[in-house]
């Protein structure tokens, strides 16, 4: 008993804040691209290996999946919901990797955090800024986790990665 009290009473980790996260996780794929030979040369396994690796453990597909299909969520199996989130996970691993594959040194200007402390969900917000032509503005909205936090929304320009594909979902 006594050592479950002093374990109780170690002090807990400092969480990655979730703008410390989306800017660790970025850099190292960034750096990832830049550096990596298969990956400049566009090769498709290695690229779709560093999304699976790097940038999935970071989202709730799950959440993303159910954001996806709007109210015919509950109408679903348990068994219905697993393909579904398998198949979204395909999807935007897809996504993901094309535009890796697209990336051309960009860089990527993150926005302060506006958070309060015990918030449980926030939006991290930042600009890719192009060669040419306007930054882009891309949003992630984070919640927090049990195991930290985790993604479960990007929006690109205004446009959501996630409800961008409702319509398609609901004519299914």
């Amino acid at each position: 008993a006594g050592t479950a009290l002093l374990l109780a009473a170690a002090p807990v980790a400092a969480q990655e804040t979730p703008d410390a996260l989306v800017k660790r996780v970025s850099q190292e794929v960034l750096q990832i691209v830049k550096t990596d030979p298969l990956v400049q040369a566009g090769n498709e396994a290695r690229i779709r290996e560093v999304v699976e690796v790097k940038l999935l453990p970071n989202f709730d597909f799950t959440r993303m999946t159910a954001l996806a299909m709007g109210r015919n969520w509950r109408a679903t199996s348990p068994e219905q919901q697993k393909r579904l989130v398998d198949e979204f996970r395909t999807l935007l691993v897809r996504t993901y990797s094309g535009a890796l594959n697209q990336y051309r040194n960009e860089t990527i200007d993150y926005k302060p955090l506006r958070m309060n402390p015990g918030d449980t969900e926030t939006i991290v917000r930042t600009a890719v800024q192009r060669a040419s032509g306007a930054p882009v503005q891309i949003d992630y909205a984070i919640e927090k986790k049990a195991d930290g936090w985790k993604c479960y929304g990007v929006v690109v320009g205004g446009v959501s990665l996630v409800t961008n594909y409702r319509d398609e979902f609901n004519e299914q």
